[in-house]
């Protein structure tokens, strides 16, 4: 009798995919007028809000990664998100390759967090204003803020 794996993150995973898929069919049919305007000078544009959740993405991987092989627990290091879009030129970026990118991490994002076991969610990690919670947490909270922003650009 074969054993099928069922990921204690499931439901998480579950809303990622749509989440990501929704978002990606809505990214395409908008126009580029719309995607590039900026709300105000200080205001993310879309492009610049999926750059942000590119920055979050390439955090997170990590944070994810790293928290399994950490001694003791995991201390989440904030970065600079302002600063990270800038940087990283996102209004003046390709679209299309921006997208591309965004994808892709999602992808090997939701990929570590499928191949999650209890033991593994329940790795201590102590969060920049020193609260403790756990891996579990951590990446449901990488999915809120994923829908969160997603929400944002769809507006």
């Amino acid at each position: 009798m074969r054993t099928i794996f069922v990921s204690p993150m499931k439901t998480t995973v579950e809303k990622h995919r749509k989440l990501l898929e929704g978002a990606t069919l809505w990214f395409q049919s908008c126009p580029d007028d719309a995607w590039f305007k900026k709300p105000a000078p200080n205001k993310w544009s879309k492009q610049e809000i999926l750059g942000h959740l590119i920055d979050s993405a390439i955090n997170n991987l990590k944070r994810f990664t790293d928290c399994q092989f950490s001694d003791g627990p995991y201390k989440v290091v904030e970065y600079k998100q302002d600063n990270s879009v800038e940087v990283g030129q996102y209004q003046q970026a390709d679209r299309d390759k921006t997208l591309v990118l965004w994808l892709a991490l999602n992808d090997r994002v939701e990929t570590v967090i499928r191949q999650q076991t209890e033991k593994s969610l329940s790795l201590v990690v102590v969060l920049s204003n020193a609260t403790a919670t756990d891996l579990r947490w951590l990446m449901s909270d990488y999915v809120d803020h994923f829908e969160h922003h997603l929400k944002q650009i769809m507006q």
